[in-house]
């Protein structure tokens, strides 16, 4: 009787132990009560009723990633490519994610599926490629609206990887390839004359440089010729000066010495000797100082003599 006794007392503890339930942060607990909803729990420390309450499902409230296989797309201009879509999601109310669709992610998929092809088939080719931010933006919207009687709300929509045919791939490296090209000669050319223009603006400047020193030499020789043609006819100037110093000082000698007209008729026989220097062939003489020149030679003889 007491192994009973202890039995359903053990038995009770267990299923008081399985009626209480702690709810973790960032998850939510979907309670029936006799197959009908009847609470959501929050986080915390919760009771059940035994046999009558049932824990239904546990929701995860954190944003979650779901990232689906790529789907085939045919473009505006039919070209079929393949895309690889991510999506961020959160679930916002258990109660609708619980009851609103049977299999909430597989949903999704397809949803996103058939949305990125109504997309798409309204774009050509390379809106497509070049067009992602905007395709994002109208999948996340579209999904949103959608996906809200879930209780789930669409955070961010990404494009992950688009797959176009190996034929247009081929014609787009070849054209990336073409443009790379383009853009070095475009560059080669561009420093080429770039380099043309600085080699010649270094060759007038050299010139500037050139003409400017040749001005400065010449100003310099032209200066220094001017002061040597000062010097020099300063130096003349002194020289005739000091002759006709010379020549004042030698008629103020004569002056102070009282000469008569014998004497300055040898001085002016002595200034025609000069004149000669020896080299004149003939030489006119005044007959006065010609008769002074006999009366010279007379006195010689006559000294010889005695």
């Amino acid at each position: 009787m007491e192994i009973l006794v202890l039995i359903l007392v053990l038995v009770i503890l267990i299923v008081l132990a399985t009626c209480i339930r702690i709810v973790p942060q960032a998850q939510a607990i979907i309670l029936e009560r006799l197959g009908g909803y009847q609470s959501t729990w929050d986080v915390g420390l919760h009771i059940k009723i035994p046999f009558i309450d049932r824990v239904a499902r546990r929701v995860n409230l954190k944003e979650q990633v779901a990232d689906f296989p790529p789907q085939p797309v045919i473009t505006k201009d039919n070209v079929t490519m393949r895309i690889d879509t991510v999506i961020f999601y959160q679930i916002t109310d258990p109660k609708l994610y619980a009851y609103g669709v049977d299999n909430p992610l597989m949903a999704i998929e397809n949803l996103t599926a058939t949305t990125l092809r109504n997309i798409i088939g309204d774009l050509e080719l390379d809106e497509t490629l070049t067009s992602r931010e905007v395709i994002n933006t109208k999948m996340r919207v579209a999904l949103d609206v959608a996906t809200d009687p879930w209780g789930i709300k669409v955070n961010r929509v990404e494009l992950k990887n688009i797959i176009p045919p190996a034929a247009i791939q081929d014609a787009m490296e070849k054209q990336m390839k073409a443009e790379r090209e383009r853009r070095e000669s475009i560059l080669r050319a561009e420093g080429e004359k770039r380099s043309t223009i600085l080699v010649a603006e270094g060759n007038k400047q050299s010139a500037i440089l050139d003409a400017e020193a040749e001005k400065q030499a010449a100003i310099l020789r032209a200066e220094a010729r001017r002061e040597a043609t000062i010097k020099e006819a300063e130096g003349e100037a002194i020289a005739i000066a000091k002759v006709q110093q010379a020549k004042a000082d030698g008629i103020r000698f004569l002056k102070e010495a009282a000469a008569d007209a014998s004497v300055l008729q040898l001085k002016s026989l002595e200034a025609f000797e000069k004149a000669a220097d020896g080299k004149a062939t003939k030489i006119i003489i005044p007959s006065d100082i010609q008769g002074m020149a006999g009366m010279v030679k007379a006195i010689t003889e006559v000294a010889k003599d005695s």
